[in-house]
């Protein structure tokens, strides 16, 4: 027991909206009787990503004497949360989610069957090509994603800056083909963040290798910089692959 800062609920302007429970890559808080609540403090790293998710501000960050944050730990009960060994909590409007928060972040597999695959139709004329597409899991948003995701084990990642798939035409393709992904934006995010949720995601699963596509703007290189630091903090040894697009849509190798 250490004093040391960890997330603070103030139970009384909570609502109970779970928004804070997908911000919170560790599993930390759950809605429980309709309040959001910190299930066991070494698995908050008081870091705050869940703060700017409280339209109540009902959450803080204080200073008190708790357990450490324990990585391990966390990496345990977010396996537990994907086999459903934890219990199911109830929001405030009767709904039932795991740990609580938004269904639209639950943690899925996509296997995309010839008959559902969505496809968009490209070309002009008589020629027309249909694509697939190649996503494989979601949630895909950085902030979103459980670091020990079992899609991450042996995956080639690709880490996208959030512009990427609009300017680059083939992405689909060229880039999201055969890997998972995260994305992000560098300039309005919390990058700190990310390079602790990216260093989390390295640690704790057996990644092949890395691409990191980015845009070819100067903010854009955040992300690159993010990447490259979960690396070296991860104290990890694997291929780096970057792709610079342009606003045009060239893809540029290095």
């Amino acid at each position: 027991m250490a004093i040391r800062k960890i997330v603070h609920i103030d139970e009384e302007k909570c609502n109970g909206c779970g928004l804070c429970v997908p911000a919170c890559a560790e599993g930390a808080i759950q809605i429980i009787d309709g309040k959001a609540k910190l299930v066991a403090d070494n698995l908050c790293d008081g870091l705050g990503a869940c703060l700017g998710d409280c339209p109540q501000g009902a959450i803080t960050i204080i200073e008190r004497e708790a357990e450490e944050f324990d990585e391990e730990a966390v990496k345990v009960h977010l396996e537990k949360e994907k086999r459903g060994d934890e219990p199911r909590q109830q929001n405030h409007h009767g709904h039932h989610h795991h740990g609580g928060g938004c269904p639209g972040s639950q943690m899925r597999i996509l296997n995309h069957k010839p008959a559902k695959a969505a496809a968009a139709v490209v070309g002009d004329g008589d020629v027309e090509i249909k694509i697939k597409s190649q996503l494989q899991q979601w949630p895909v948003q950085l902030m979103l994603v459980p670091p020990a995701a079992p899609y991450f084990e042996d995956a080639d990642l690709l880490v996208t800056a959030d512009c990427v798939p609009f300017a680059y035409p083939n992405y689909h393709l060229d880039l999201l083909k055969g890997k998972k992904v995260v994305v992000g934006c560098p300039k309005l995010d919390d990058i700190e963040f990310y390079v602790k949720k990216l260093t989390q995601i390295i640690k704790m699963n057996n990644i092949k290798s890395i691409t990191v596509a980015f845009m070819e703007v100067p903010c854009c290189t955040g992300i690159v910089r993010a990447v490259e630091k979960a690396l070296a903090d991860a104290g990890k040894n694997i291929p780096l692959h970057r792709v610079r697009i342009g606003i045009e849509g060239e893809a540029n190798r290095f």
